[in-house]
């Protein structure tokens, strides 16, 4: 059995870009001087095939749960996938990333930062299916399975710079 650390960002939908990208910015000065490294912060429009397939791998994704899911409608496979129409469920793309991907000592690579989600899901015809209930906020969810504090220390700068919804730790 393993223990993971779990995590949820948001930040308004005010919040800029680039603002965020300075603040993750910020984060990986830290990461670099407690030895984790290689990092990376991206600013990215999930706007193509291979970006949105990308988005996969950076993690953080949310689901969406809405009756109006059921069934045979049919959403846009841009917006949306791992599609249950028995369950009315299906697990938001991100249009947008701001990002910063992390690498400890063994290759590892974790990923915190912000998405920014579609506040409707459509089908085919462009119908509104149902919405994801972000207003325009940025929004990122993850865990890692590891005791390592550097992970914490990174959540908690999200924590004073007032992006953290919850926190769980089992290792605690």
């Amino acid at each position: 059995m393993s223990l993971s650390y779990y995590f949820e960002f948001r930040a308004p939908a005010v919040e800029t870009a680039e603002k965020l990208q300075r603040f993750l910015e910020d984060v990986e000065h830290y990461a670099d001087s407690a030895g984790l490294r290689p990092n990376v912060v991206l600013n990215i429009m999930f706007d193509t095939p291979e970006r949105r397939e990308f988005s996969r791998r950076l993690g953080g994704s949310f689901t969406v749960q809405d009756d109006r899911l059921k069934g045979a409608v049919i959403p846009n496979l841009e917006q949306v996938r791992d599609h249950d129409a028995v369950n009315g469920e299906c697990r938001l793309i991100p249009e947008r990333g701001v990002v910063f991907v992390v690498t400890d000592e063994r290759g590892a690579e974790v990923c915190f930062g912000f998405f920014k989600f579609p506040e409707h899901i459509f089908d085919l015809h462009g119908n509104v299916l149902a919405e994801s209930n972000f207003a325009g906020a940025w929004a990122f969810r993850d865990f890692v399975d590891t005791p390592d504090p550097r992970y914490r220390e990174i959540v908690r700068l999200f924590a004073h710079a007032g992006y953290v919804v919850w926190e769980k730790d089992e290792h605690a």
